[in-house]
């Protein structure tokens, strides 16, 4: 089996890389305890069934487990707070946990061949990882480039009051500060 194939099979298997991603959902106290207690129940059943396996295939499943508790925590973080930041950590968990599985996978090859394997699952984890930085930088980039702009339409909005005088000027400011929420 190729290296990549093990990458993909690392994905695949850990069920948690989907471009879907999580929704940022407003959740309340009471239930992201009761979710954070599912997660943990999960793992803990994971776990034993990883127990009856042996060898790497056992550390392989160990690894999944991991995975899939971290990615599940930091999407429950994500859904709590809706902060983007919490959203790139869940695309990090992603990251870690397909890279864990990998090494894992990677320890049943030898020689150059495990070496190679593991170099190609440590550059896809840091290809998953610049992306999530890039996606939410591009999205605070976004996000100042729309305030800047209406930053800029409110001033524009001020200056062709200018034109007015009087009541006619008040209100056309009132307008504007309305319209662009000063």
């Amino acid at each position: 089996m190729r290296t990549l194939d093990i990458l993909r099979g690392a994905i695949v298997t850990l069920g948690v890389l989907s471009a879907g991603g999580v929704s940022a959902q407003s959740i309340n106290g009471a239930d992201y305890q009761a979710a954070k207690e599912r997660i943990g129940t999960d793992f803990k059943s994971a776990q034993e069934n990883c127990e009856r396996l042996a060898g790497n295939a056992q550390d392989i499943c160990e690894a999944e487990a991991k995975g899939k508790q971290r990615v599940l925590e930091a999407e429950l973080d994500y859904r709590r707070t809706g902060a983007l930041e919490d959203s790139t950590k869940v695309d990090q968990a992603r990251a870690d946990a397909a890279y864990d599985v990998a090494k894992e996978m990677c320890d049943d090859r030898a020689g150059n061949e495990k070496e190679v394997c593991l170099k190609e699952a440590k550059a896809a984890q840091v290809r998953a990882k610049a992306d999530a930085k890039v996606s939410e930088s591009s999205a605070t980039s976004r996000r100042e480039a729309a305030g800047d702009k209406r930053e800029a339409d409110y001033e524009l909005a001020l200056k062709r009051c200018d034109a007015y005088a009087g009541n006619a000027k008040s209100q056309c400011v009132s307008a504007a500060k309305s319209r662009y929420g000063k």
